[in-house]
């Protein structure tokens, strides 16, 4: 019997997360860091620490990925919503996202899911979009300010 692997590429403090250690899951994140702010507890602690646009996995190593990367551009350096989200580059963002995918598709397995997560508070979901093109999504929602969508791996 194969063991379902997941990978969630900028898990953050895994706020979305019912099961935090699920064992199918693979933490990863740019940072690792916990800290109180605004009478807040954050902690990033995940189980790899690396970038999103250069992942250390072999291809075609998952089964489904969750790809939830920062969407602010602007955001208070010591804000409790850079401090959770991270904080995207105001002049890259378009390309790191598209690398971010690009590695995220790359891990995924053939057939494989792959989960975006995307908040257009700073940042129009159709800008990312156009951003990740030709790649785009099967399906998800599009009447709320935080999207989810789907993608598969042919």
């Amino acid at each position: 019997m194969s063991v379902i692997k997941i990978l969630d590429a900028c898990c953050g403090s895994k706020l979305f997360w019912f099961d935090k250690q699920n064992d199918f899951a693979t933490y990863m994140d740019i940072r690792e860091e916990s800290y109180e702010i605004c009478g807040k507890k954050v902690n990033v602690k995940p189980d790899v620490v690396a970038d999103f646009r250069n992942m250390p996995f072999e291809d075609n190593t998952y089964d489904l990925v969750v790809f939830d990367p920062p969407h602010l551009k602007w955001a208070g350096q010591k804000s409790i919503m850079k401090a959770q989200y991270g904080q995207l580059n105001k002049d890259t963002w378009p390309d790191d996202i598209k690398r971010g995918m690009t590695e995220c598709l790359r891990v995924l397995k053939p057939t494989g899911t792959l989960i975006f997560k995307w908040n257009e508070n700073q940042v129009k979901l159709k800008e990312v979009l156009k951003a990740i093109e030709p790649i785009s999504p099967l399906f998800g929602n599009k009447r709320s300010d935080t999207h989810w969508l789907v993608f598969m791996k042919e």
